[in-house]
């Protein structure tokens, strides 16, 4: 039913869903938001280099006129989104927050059809759709008394337009480089963004234990290097639109966790947002007629 690349973006989705579990990890030893999407960042970095290091620093070699790709996904999209969504989510709420970030796809299928010439047909519509309710539903939006001001509203959709901004710089980069290539540099430009943007302290910096390195590398690792591999991959043979849409199996899966991990209630409104998710993915993989 799904192409490889189609699940290779479903993956890496589901891999992002997991965040949660190491986010809690790291805060737990004292690190604000923006500090664990540094501490990210870096861990990331350090990954992939890794990662190069055992299939050639050859990987490396880009067309520095090129770089402007690299700084769309790693400033323009990784660290601003992140920026906007954790100071949404202190203007308003965490509901709000994963709501307006989920905007994403609209954002990214606008997009395509100006940059890209993709189409949109009643199957992307429906789906998109679908995915809106179905985030909504399973963030506790609608079952949640919203609080939205301005800032709130701002940085909600700013997050969501970073968010997109990946599979628009990501779609770029693939008719160039390749996957490995691409998330090296995405990291290596996350990192000297978010750092800066931490401030970490020499206190907080002495605070960094064995649970925090646990923490950064699986949020490194297992949340960034490994998805970001398979999403760009994913790119090459996926519209940009669809691969939004396929992305947003990510709040489904992290639904799972909070559930499963965390004893968070399994509310009938989760139920169906999570099944509203799914079925958006089923809808894009339809034989079109």
């Amino acid at each position: 039913m799904f192409s490889q690349h189609t699940l290779y973006i479903i993956v890496a989705a589901a891999l992002w869903g997991l965040i949660g579990l190491f986010v809690k990890l790291i805060a737990g030893q004292g690190f604000d938001s923006m500090q664990i999407v540094a501490l990210r960042a870096v861990a990331s970095a350090v990954c992939i280099t890794l990662v190069l290091c055992y299939k050639g620093l050859e990987n490396l070699r880009i067309r520095w006129q090129d770089c402007w790709s690299f700084v769309g996904t790693g400033i323009l999209s990784l660290t601003f989104f992140n920026y906007c969504y954790f100071n949404c989510i202190q203007s308003s709420s965490l509901a709000v927050a994963a709501l307006l970030l989920y905007t994403a796809p609209i954002f990214v299928m606008l997009m395509s059809l100006v940059l890209f010439g993709e189409s949109f047909d009643r199957y992307k519509g429906l789906a998109l759709v679908c995915t809106f309710i179905g985030c909504a539903c399973v963030t506790g939006a609608f079952s949640s008394g919203l609080t939205l001001t301005v800032s709130g509203l701002v940085y909600g959709l700013g997050s969501g337009f970073g968010y997109a901004l990946y599979s628009i710089f990501g779609k770029y980069a693939v008719q160039r480089y390749s996957s490995l290539t691409i998330t090296a540099y995405t990291f290596y430009f996350a990192a000297l963004a978010a750092v800066p943007l931490a401030g970490f302290t020499a206190a907080e910096i002495s605070r960094i234990n064995t649970m925090t390195i646990v923490g950064a590398l699986g949020l490194g690792l297992v949340c960034a290097v490994v998805p970001y591999l398979l999403y760009t991959k994913g790119l090459e043979k996926v519209e940009p639109g669809r691969a939004s849409i396929l992305a947003t199996i990510e709040p489904f899966v992290a639904a799972g966790v909070g559930v499963l991990v965390f004893v968070e209630p399994l509310t009938f409104s989760k139920v169906i947002g999570m099944g509203l998710i799914f079925l958006a993915i089923v809808i894009l993989n339809m034989k079109k007629t």
